[in-house]
């Protein structure tokens, strides 16, 4: 459920807000950035498909070395979609139609690959380690992360669709964690929240996505 990377000694970790099926913007932004496919690494808060253009193109992204994405609710919905959980018509009204329209077949290998993708990403830094989960932190200590996700069944269904801290517009920071990024909530700009960022601006309807150095100010 946790996936940790060690510090990037050799380039620079970037970290993108929800695609949403947009990676014609997700191209444009690491052209300008200059993005080295050889020694950068780019992590995703997830929601990588539905609403957007260019779903299925998702598959392409997730198998490249230097790219790695935490589940995001629209990654959650198509798995509780397979499994019967999940009604075909609000699937659809939340951007699924492109999913709807693959064969049986198609539609189980996203899946798998969506059920593969951890909750929870960390990476060190020069500053401390950074963490990175799709919609909020079920804990107020970043040590007790791990216990929570493995007993408090409710800890998941936070990780992947929670708003409370934004909503509360709530500045307590996180323990033992120097930054976490959270993407999920559409935000006008990025916005911060004691050492909590969030960096979903909306690429499907504002053509914005936000990219930004996993350290950067």
């Amino acid at each position: 459920m946790i996936k940790h990377f060690e510090e990037n000694t050799k380039g620079t970790d970037y970290i993108v807000g929800d695609i949403h099926g947009c990676f014609y913007l997700l191209k444009e932004k690491l052209i300008e950035v200059g993005f080295n496919e050889k020694t950068d690494r780019l992590f995703s808060v997830g929601d990588l498909v539905d609403r957007g253009p260019d779903s299925i193109s998702c598959y392409k992204w997730l198998d490249k070395s230097w790219f790695h994405a935490v589940r995001g609710n629209h990654e959650q919905i198509p798995i509780e979609y397979i499994h019967g959980t999940w009604p075909a018509d609000n699937y659809i009204s939340n951007g699924g139609s492109w999913f709807l329209g693959l064969t049986e077949d198609e539609q189980l290998a996203f899946v798998d690959m969506f059920e593969s993708l951890p909750i929870v990403i960390t990476v060190d830094t020069k500053f401390g380690k950074v963490g990175i989960i799709h919609a909020d932190c079920p804990v107020h200590d970043w040590n007790e992360l791990n216990d929570s996700l493995h007993n408090n069944k409710y800890a998941i269904e936070y990780c992947i669709w929670g708003r409370v801290r934004i909503n509360d517009n709530d500045d307590t920071p996180i323990d033992n964690i120097w930054r976490v990024y959270h993407g999920h909530s559409i935000v006008e700009d990025r916005e911060q929240y004691g050492n909590v960022h969030f960096i979903d601006t909306g690429a499907f309807h504002t053509q914005k996505l936000t990219l930004v150095e996993i350290t950067d100010d």
